[in-house]
């Protein structure tokens, strides 16, 4: 086996398969046991079950907004420019903090992040539902954008990494 600057990453396809089957090796080399977590085939249909529910709440929560935008603006007293902010402060966070999501859960490991974000995502949503405050309510929708944000590649990635190459994963995704 070639060895590199890094001791810890492999260079070879097969040096990777003798680490044990629960660490992640990041880019940056470093081995965070217990992190590797992904639906395998004990998880399988509930955990891609779980995590597809998850994607779709996201994606649809971005879209129910727009449909409500008016009894919105109807309910809160604002104007039209305000109840904008509750769609794009939603969007911008989603956005501006999606590719730091991928990296955190790189280094933080994808399961913890994706329930991580599910929990945020769901606290921001019910603050978001009881706000009374325009203010409260675009502050949630920033909360929301940020859970999202750390669901969304954690997501894509546990389903990447829990199902091997081929028609089983082709059809996960």
């Amino acid at each position: 086996m070639k060895t590199n600057a890094c001791p810890t990453v492999p260079t070879t396809r097969y040096a990777a398969a003798r680490r044990p089957p629960d660490t992640v090796t990041t880019v940056a080399g470093q081995e965070h046991p217990g992190t590797a977590a992904a639906p395998t085939a004990e998880h399988g249909r509930l955990g891609l079950a779980l995590i597809l529910v998850a994607a779709f709440m996201v994606v649809l929560d971005f879209s129910i907004v727009n449909v409500a935008l008016s009894s919105i603006q109807r309910e809160l007293g604002v104007s039209a420019a305000t109840v904008q902010w509750v769609v794009t402060g939603y969007a911008i966070a989603f956005g501006g903090l999606l590719i730091l999501g991928g990296r955190a859960g790189d280094l933080y490991g994808r399961r913890r992040l994706f329930l991580a974000g599910i929990a945020v995502f769901t606290a921001a949503s019910l603050a978001g539902g009881l706000a009374r405050d325009p203010v409260l309510l675009i502050a949630s929708r920033v909360m929301q954008g940020g859970g999202a944000a750390m669901v969304a590649p954690a997501a894509l990635s546990l389903i990447t990494t829990g199902f091997p190459e081929g028609p089983r994963r082709t059809r996960a995704l």
